[in-house]
């Protein structure tokens, strides 16, 4: 009766524990990828200014972005469901150096591509759940380094890129790129400063004692590459090449120290976690195991205490009174004021009684 609730309690909290393991292990995976991810966002953005700029030919870093994320996939792809969207989105990357056409042409096709890999991050954030984790911390640096950081790099980009497109463009072509040139500029503000509220959210709500430090100076340096690619991009204005390309290159340097903070940061709590878990699981062993040597105990062990008998014993008897007679009518008689014969006297009815028989 005993062991049969405690079993039911234990497979509950097992089960329970084992749940939130395999959901942070899964996370855990989320956060590998999306690291992989944020060199192969720097390289499409140097690529683009490169293709636009007349080189044909990919940056290194480029080749070397695409192996790492085909080697993630590689090994986590099928329990992410993320193969199919890199295989497609690799196809495409390929592609880039075979466009043909004007600038225009060249900058729309490095805008598929950025959009392809900001549906890749969106991937792997809903497949490692992760946009559902229930640390606020961890919530809001997920959202920050798959959502806000993938998205300020690329606006930022295009921001720049397209800067240089209306200033050399003729009026025909300016009125077709102007819109999408205002359209980067405020995407920049917004993903800057959501990126930048989601960071200090996770700041204000999180165990860490590291996560403040290191997230003021990463964040610090990559604002100051923004605003420097921003001025450099002069809306309004003509731009200005030499600073736009010194501020793309502080942007990347920037960009790959933020990403790595905050997936460092991500995978310490991850670890924190998953630490605090196998302690709940030492103690649902440790109580079940408790629970099954105290129930052993109790069967070994007998009874303390007299045990019941089935049938009451006799009362003892106690020392015989000779000067007790016996009860009954005789004794009435007695009390009533006859004698009683002493030892060895003939009750003298008696011979009246023995000659009325005869």
């Amino acid at each position: 009766m005993i062991l049969v609730p405690a079993a039911i309690l234990f497979a509950s909290v097992w089960g329970t524990i084992s749940d939130k393991r395999d959901d942070t292990r899964l996370e855990k995976q989320g956060v590998e990828y999306i690291s992989a991810l944020a060199p192969l966002v720097s390289s499409l953005a140097e690529a683009q200014s490169s293709a636009l700029a007349g080189v044909t030919a990919a940056p290194g870093s480029l080749s070397a972005a695409i192996n790492g994320v085909a080697a993630v996939d590689q090994r986590l792809g099928d329990e992410l469901n993320t193969r199919d969207r890199w295989t497609g989105l690799k196809q495409k990357i390929d592609q880039l150096g075979k466009v043909t056409g004007g600038p225009v042409a060249v900058f729309q096709a490095h805008v598929e591509v950025t959009d392809l890999t900001l549906e890749l991050y969106d991937t792997v954030r809903d497949n490692a759940e992760l946009a559902r984790d229930p640390d606020n911390d961890i919530s809001h640096l997920q959202e920050a380094v798959a959502v806000d950081l993938p998205e300020s790099v690329v606006q930022v980009s295009r921001m720049g890129d397209l800067s240089q497109l209306v200033a050399r463009a003729d009026d025909k072509a300016r009125a077709q790129i102007a819109p999408q040139f205002g359209a980067a500029v405020q995407a920049v503000d917004s993903s800057v400063n959501e990126l930048t509220d989601n960071l200090q959210a996770a700041v204000d709500d999180t165990s860490s004692v590291s996560l403040s430090g290191n997230l003021v100076n990463g964040l610090d340096s990559f604002r100051r590459g923004v605003e420097s690619l921003t001025r450099g991009a002069n809306p309004g204005g003509a731009p200005n090449a030499a600073t736009m390309a010194t501020a793309q290159s502080q942007l990347q340097t920037s960009l790959a120290n933020l990403s790595g903070i905050v997936t460092r940061e991500m995978t310490a709590l991850l670890d924190d976690r998953l630490d605090s878990l196998d302690n709940d699981m030492i103690v649902a062993l440790a109580s079940a195991a408790a629970a099954v040597l105290l129930v052993a105990a109790a069967m070994m062990v007998p009874l303390t205490g007299r045990g019941q008998r089935l049938f009451p014993a006799a009362p003892e008897a106690g020392p015989r009174d000779l000067n007790v007679g016996p009860t009954g009518p005789e004794t009435d008689r007695t009390e009533a004021g006859h004698r009683a014969p002493a030892y060895g006297e003939v009750n003298p009815t008696r011979r009246e009684r023995s000659g009325a028989l005869r």
